[in-house]
């Protein structure tokens, strides 16, 4: 599940380091070729809300291979493709298709056991995180050394891999019987009737919105004057996060042991505190390498553990419940993206920089209230215990 996530997730990010090598190719302009990533990023946006639902309705590996078969010939159309419309239009089916890893996340945590279900959990996250973070500087390798149109190729064939990884699944039986249109209502009565999906949803939104904020600027610092990086450095760059994501791996174990309430405080902070080390990178690499795998440490680590939380909830409808979480999520990165786009061209580095430190120290405050409403209702109860496995019922209000 992790290699299959990792490989289809990768998929949307490919083209983002090689926009110039194909608007060269195909006699276009950067612009009309950026239409490609957004294009993907959108259209991922959409499998969120439309595809992922389905988990609950469909045996999920069959609706898995349906998706894998898409994906594989829309890469190799946009490995031959004429011109730029052509590889955008197939590249909005592909970031559509691309939601497969959040389709294995709900249903690893069916599978597993409920004593382990954290660290499941954790270890198919991160193969999903090492695919986006590692995409870019494959994405660019393979471009440098037999051209763009080869990493589509090669994209495709690796579906086929990911096919081979979804032929282990078991079935899954579907865990509803709703129509379609029920189905899609029904993620909006989940975020109202679990009050603990919605801290979680918080919790998402404040961190990936700071990722958001970090990832869309940097690379104009590295690129500047102070440092003057080539793409394939700035590419390089992005692999000081994989640290952070593998050390964040752990996080599902705190979550099975009964300590998510209490992680989540420490990795909203590790994620404030890592732009000290981000806003000191504008004058030192190193600062700004630490900085950088403190922030997806912050960032995953909380991802994971809201993840492990959440799931227990509804059973019967973890992929809606994942839907739920994952359109919110990506809608608050987005927001980050084009705030800091905003306050870099306005103010520089160091303002991107208090932009992102903003959105994890709110992250803190919620924790804090969170943490005062538990001790409330506990004690109403006449318990101390602040474990998750009374979560849902300790947050009623």
């Amino acid at each position: 599940m992790a290699l299959a996530s990792g490989l289809v997730v990768a998929n949307s990010y490919y083209a983002q380091p090689i926009v110039a090598l194909i608007a060269n190719d195909l006699d276009a302009s950067t612009t009309s070729v950026g239409l490609v990533v957004t294009a993907s990023q959108i259209s991922y946006a959409i499998g969120l809300a439309l595809l992922v639902p389905l988990g609950d309705l469909l045996d999920r590996r069959k609706l898995l291979w349906a998706m894998l078969i898409v994906t594989g010939v829309c890469l190799a159309v946009m490995a031959c493709a004429p011109s730029w419309q052509v590889l955008a239009s197939a590249a909005v089916l592909v970031g559509t298709g691309s939601v497969v890893g959040q389709l294995l996340v709900p249903l690893a945590a069916t599978l597993a056991a409920e004593a382990e279900r954290g660290r499941v959990i954790g270890n198919v996250m991160t193969g999903l995180l090492l695919g986006i973070l590692l995409s870019r500087v494959v994405a660019g390798l393979i471009a440098e050394v037999a051209g763009w149109r080869t990493v589509f190729l090669t994209a495709a064939v690796l579906m086929a891999v990911a096919g081979i990884a979804v032929a282990a699944l078991p079935t899954s039986p579907p865990t509803t019987e709703l129509t379609y249109g029920a189905l899609l209502r029904s993620v909006v009565h989940l975020v109202a009737d679990e009050p603990v999906l919605r801290w979680r949803i918080g919790y998402g939104m404040l961190t990936y919105a700071s990722f958001g904020v970090v990832w869309t600027s940097i690379g104009f610092v590295l690129a500047g004057p102070r440092y003057d990086w080539s793409d394939a450095g700035i590419g390089l760059f992005t692999l000081t996060g994989v640290a952070g994501a593998l050390a964040a791996r752990g996080a599902g174990r705190g979550v099975d042991r009964g300590y998510g309430h209490q992680q989540t405080g420490l990795m909203l902070a590790v994620t404030a505190a890592s732009f000290l080390l981000l806003a000191a990178g504008e004058r030192s690499i190193v600062a700004m390498g630490l900085g950088v795998a403190l922030l997806d440490l912050g960032i995953q680590g909380t991802h994971i553990t809201n993840q492990s939380v959440f799931y227990p909830l509804r059973p019967d409808a973890r992929s809606r419940l994942n839907t739920a979480y994952m359109t919110t999520y990506f809608t608050a990165g987005s927001v980050g993206s084009i705030l800091s786009v905003l306050v870099f061209a306005s103010f520089g580095w160091s303002a991107v920089c208090v932009l992102g430190a903003a959105f994890p120290v709110t992250g803190v405050g919620l924790w804090f209230v969170e943490t005062r409403f538990r001790r409330r209702d506990q004690h109403r109860r006449g318990t101390s215990d602040l474990r998750d496995g009374a979560d849902r019922g300790l947050m009623g209000t």
